[in-house]
């Protein structure tokens, strides 16, 4: 199950990259629920996707670092670049927790940091 679930976060940031949010969210339950911890929770998939459609003015490029998995649980450790509304690019350190049952995302537990440099990719 570990690395079935590495391959699905794999492909649905590979999803993001491109712009296909929407094939990205079908990899998600219709309660996902996304807590960037310290800021706000999200709660479904609409709501995922009305966040997606505000933050990700350009799709973002992510790079992990790390990827560690046991059971049902996905830790992801990286950085995610993402343009601001003038179109510079911040880079954000993260470690996402992600739970996973039957191949979809769950839940989200975002610790998300601005700053940081670019990592070389393990992908």
């Amino acid at each position: 199950m570990s690395d079935k679930n590495k391959a699905i976060l794999k492909m649905g940031n590979a999803a993001i990259a491109e712009g296909n949010y929407d094939f990205f969210l079908s990899l998600c339950t219709d309660d996902t629920e996304w807590t960037f911890v310290g800021d706000k929770t999200l709660k479904g998939k609409e709501a995922v996707r009305q966040w997606m459609a505000t933050t990700y003015l350009e799709p973002p490029k992510v790079t992990i670092t790390n990827l560690i998995a046991e059971n049902e649980f996905l830790t992801a450790l990286g950085i995610v670049t993402m343009k601001d509304k003038d179109g510079k690019e911040i880079n954000y350190t993260y470690c996402d927790v992600w739970r996973l049952h039957d191949g979809k995302f769950v839940e989200l537990k975002a610790f998300v940091i601005k700053g940081g440099e670019k990592a070389p990719s393990i992908q």
